[in-house]
């Protein structure tokens, strides 16, 4: 199992709207920019064949800004297209602070990072915390019945909490700031009822556009 001090001290960063990885979860990524073709390319020639996702900050008048925590991923998985693109997968190893970007030659982003704060995300996968799965799983069952989607109920039923709560939280269509909400969220309790309360400020917005319609 990895310690932070097995962690490297800078990170190539990937900033990408919308796109949220966990720790212990898993992220899929269609790498085809040169640029990032380079990023992956470079990280895989390293130790820990890490990336940090990271969340663009549309809240700042910097557009280059970027939120000060992300989540290093580990690359697992990757093939590569006919037309040279890579489709690859990033393991949530860790979330991380970013200290501040280095400036360099690279046609990619790099920052220097601190691990402090998230030594919990290397350890085993949260179990016995406070999480109505029966309240989930209703609200969620409202949402995807207003946007006319569907799932595979009988895998999420059989998922554990963890498993359960940051799959959605990376799956469903929430805008980056509420992606930000979730991944900064301390323990899997508070990222359960950062769940829940975007799961129902969505269907109460939904009801209030179709009266206004």
């Amino acid at each position: 199992m990895l310690k932070i001090a097995d962690l490297p001290q800078t990170l190539a960063v990937f900033p990408l709207p919308g796109a949220l990885l966990l720790p212990r979860s898993r992220l899929p990524l269609h790498i085809f920019e040169p640029r990032y073709i380079q990023m992956f390319e470079d990280s895989l020639k390293t130790q820990n064949r890490l990336i940090g996702m990271i969340q663009p900050n549309a809240m700042s008048n910097n557009e280059n800004a970027l939120h000060s925590i992300g989540c290093a991923g580990r690359i697992s998985q990757f093939s590569e297209t006919e037309d040279g693109r890579f489709l690859i997968t990033l393991s949530g190893v860790s979330r991380y602070h970013v200290n501040e970007e280095i400036s360099g030659f690279l046609p990619y982003r790099k920052c220097s990072i601190n691990w402090s704060g998230f030594e919990n995300d290397l350890g085993l996968p949260e179990r016995n915390v406070d999480i109505d799965r029966e309240k989930l799983l209703k609200l969620l069952e409202k949402y995807f019945v207003s946007r006319g989607l569907s799932t595979d109920w009988d895998s999420l039923t059989q998922a554990e909490d963890e498993l359960l709560v940051n799959s959605l939280s990376m799956l469903l269509d929430f805008d980056s700031q509420d992606k930000q909400v979730l991944l900064e969220a301390v323990d899997l309790a508070a990222r359960y009822k950062s769940l829940i309360t975007l799961l129902e400020f969505a269907l109460r917005s939904g009801d209030h556009n179709e009266k206004i319609q």
